[in-house]
């Protein structure tokens, strides 16, 4: 199930939205009334899923939608009236927030929320990728390391010191990371 965070300073908003999210299959819902209690609410949790109608009682929600998409990965989207929707979308796209004009139509909701969904998918998915890549990279740096004192310390050629940990590896059923690590232990001063 989506967890999800609506933030909503109007009673009868959030009532209604929270039918919407509900029905589009967000739910998981949390609800705040603030900025301040939406932000204490994602200090303790994660979402998939921020929507904001703004404006809110202590602010107008628009440096919020920011502020909770560069610190979450939760997808953001600001409801607002529609005579600022033009405005506040060109200040908000480059910060990843979808805006979308107050009156709600629930067949563009539904495909706003599948949007942000699929986007949220892309970027998870990316970071993981990212992630990997630098695991990848530190255990390259951890073997060429082993690569270094094993020419420095037994005057093997690069590509000797490359041999020797994979035939290592491959001898005792390791990987070259793992055979790499006890090299430097060895050999380190």
């Amino acid at each position: 199930m989506k967890r999800t965070l609506l933030i909503s300073s109007s009673e009868h908003g959030t009532t209604s939205l929270a039918q919407l999210l509900k029905d589009e299959g967000f739910g998981k819902l949390t609800v705040s009334y603030s900025a301040f209690e939406a932000e204490a609410a994602v200090a303790r949790e994660e979402f998939d899923l921020i929507c904001i109608n703004a404006p809110l009682a202590d602010e107008n929600g628009i440096e919020l939608s920011r502020r909770l998409a560069e610190a979450t990965r939760a997808g953001v989207v600001i409801i607002i009236p529609q005579k600022n929707a033009d405005e506040v979308n060109d200040m908000l796209n480059p910060h990843g927030v979808l805006v979308i004009a107050r009156p709600i139509n629930r067949h563009l909701f539904h495909h706003y929320l599948q949007f942000t969904d699929c986007f949220r998918t892309r970027m998870l998915r990316v970071e993981r990728e990212n992630e990997q890549l630098k695991t990848m990279v530190e255990d390259l740096k951890v073997i060429d390391r082993a690569k270094l004192l094993l020419v420095t310390c037994l005057n093997m050629s690069e590509e000797q010191a490359h041999r020797y940990l994979e035939k290592q590896a491959m001898d005792l059923r390791l990987s070259r990371l793992e055979v790499a690590k006890q090299v430097i232990k060895t050999y380190q001063n």
